[in-house]
């Protein structure tokens, strides 16, 4: 191979995390670029002494003096101030943006780095340095042959304007390109764990912003998978009460005896078994928010006390008659329709009135598709760094297979998928052969399945809504309104095991 192709600029990168710098390191080199490296910013600051790169991508997040740091420091000195500085941060809060901008960064990308994306910013602020120094060098050159001809004078000038309207072109767009940027960052970036870009997340993602400022009571509904404790999350932290704690309660999960001292706590000797005082859920959560997951199987006993504390705030604990107050915002998030529970009279008509303030449903992976393909590249590189694997590259029959598929998993079941064929993968190449489960369930849209095969998909799904549990009021047995020996028989009729992966 050739040793004569002329290099593109020389880069610092500097970030502390080791996996980040190889992967950079790895794809600019393949790229023609010299390459600096440092893992915090004393250390690049440092390094800018021996070797003076062109440009510098910088994290924000580091030991020691942080990103916004380092850059202040940059642009203080002469030396190094002219040096491009492009930040690459998770920070989701626009001001942070703003801030780095003020710093007198050029750009910023987000993390996970996209490669494509970073190259093009690299090489477009590269292109608008050289060209700045062409500008000087021009300005320069002109003042000493205006000296010395005259008549050239002309020429020069449009020579200049010619090298300035470029300049002028690159910073225009530049400045669209962060505009939009910052626009966007409300919606694709101010919640960095949601991934895509379709027109049905982000109506729920406005849902969020509009909701979050308040003190509004939310209802988070939608199936299982898709999505529920990110949304509470998002209004949290999007929330006046971000500073305080976000406390999560399954309900589903907690014992029908123990429901209320979770919730709200009890007194020493209060029960038997009570051998200390313990504060509850809500005390805990007191100026910040608490999350009721699975509230629709709160049993009914319960639900009236719930109900006493979004009216009035206040509630006692278990052994104490004296009443506490406390300042909760509650977001409730359920897979079941409450609705119908409250005609079957499982569910509480006040306390349903009471909780869906501002519902808000959490959208299907199915009503999503075209957001498939980008949350197949993010869960490639989460497992890839993982596994040490690279997969760079998905053949087209697993995009087909894909977006084919009915997904009743919604984006945990895609994840899940996608982890597995990662495991699987002994290339850079992602095939159909990874993934077993999706090859066989995925079909077309107008496949009749047996009668057999609808029983099985129904009965998995409610193991994995139950986490494998047959016995008790909120078993699988219950639900499918059968007796759980009758559940039993049918499970090793259908050869359903009950393991960690079925629950």
């Amino acid at each position: 191979m050739s040793t004569d192709v002329p290099k593109r600029g020389a880069i610092l990168i500097v970030d502390d995390t080791p996996t980040n710098l190889e992967v950079l390191v790895d794809y600019f080199a393949d790229n023609r670029f010299d390459l600096f490296v440092a893992t915090d910013g004393e250390s690049a600051l440092e390094q800018i002494n021996h070797a003076r790169p062109d440009i510098i991508l910088l994290d924000v997040k580091m030991p020691g003096i942080d990103g916004f740091e380092t850059c202040r420091r940059l642009k203080a000195n002469k030396e190094t101030k002219d040096i491009p500085v492009i930040f690459m941060t998770a920070l989701s809060d626009t001001v942070d943006k703003v801030k780095g901008f003020t710093l007198g960064a050029v750009d910023y990308v987000t993390k996970p780095i996209q490669h494509e994306e970073v190259l093009a910013r690299v090489s477009t602020h590269l292109a608008l340095r050289r060209l700045q120094k062409r500008l000087q060098e021009a300005n320069e050159t002109l003042e000493q042959r205006v000296q010395e001809r005259t008549a050239e004078l002309s020429s020069t000038n449009a020579a200049l304007q010619q090298a300035f309207s470029e300049v002028e072109h690159l910073k225009s767009r530049l400045q669209a390109e962060n505009i939009y940027l910052q626009e966007e960052i409300k919606v694709e970036h101010n919640f960095e764990e949601f991934i895509g870009s379709s027109e049905v997340l982000k109506k729920v993602l406005y849902k969020v912003e509009q909701v979050a400022s308040t003190d509004a009571t939310v209802l988070i509904l939608g199936e299982s998978g898709t999505g529920k404790e990110l949304l509470a999350r998002a209004v949290h932290s999007t929330s006046a009460r971000s500073h305080r704690a976000l406390v999560k309660v399954n309900c589903a999960a907690l014992p029908t005896n123990l429901i209320e001292s979770e919730l709200f706590g009890h007194e020493k000797g209060a029960f038997t078994g009570a051998l200390s005082r313990k504060i509850g859920r809500f005390e805990l959560a007191d100026g910040g928010t608490i999350f009721l997951d699975e509230i629709g199987d709160l049993p009914v006993e319960s639900q009236s006390k719930l109900l006493r504390i979004l009216q009035e705030g206040e509630f006692e604990r278990l052994g104490n008659s004296r009443t506490t107050k406390v300042d909760v915002r509650v977001i409730a998030a359920t897979n079941r329709n409450l609705e119908e529970a409250v005609k079957r009279g499982n569910f509480r008509e006040d306390l349903f009135y009471r909780l869906n303030v501002f519902p808000i449903e959490s959208p299907l992976l199915r009503e999503r598709k075209e957001d498939i393909p980008i949350l197949v590249n993010h869960f490639l590189i989460k497992y890839g760094a993982k596994t040490g694997k690279k997969i760079e590259r998905v053949s087209q029959k697993v995009f087909d297979s894909l977006q084919s598929y009915h997904w009743p998993g919604n984006v945990r079941e895609l994840e899940n998928i996608i982890e597995r064929a990662v495991i699987l993968s002994h290339n850079s190449l992602l095939e159909i052969e990874d993934l077993p489960d999706l090859r066989q369930s995925a079909g077309t849209p107008t496949a009749v399945n047996s009668l057999e095969e609808v029983e099985r998909t129904h009965i998995l799904r409610i193991l994995q809504e139950t986490g494998g549990i047959i016995d008790g009021p909120r078993g699988a047995a219950t639900l499918l309104e059968i007796h759980p020996n009758t559940l039993r028989s049918r499970l090793q009729k259908l050869g359903i095991k009950i393991t960690k992966r079925t629950a």
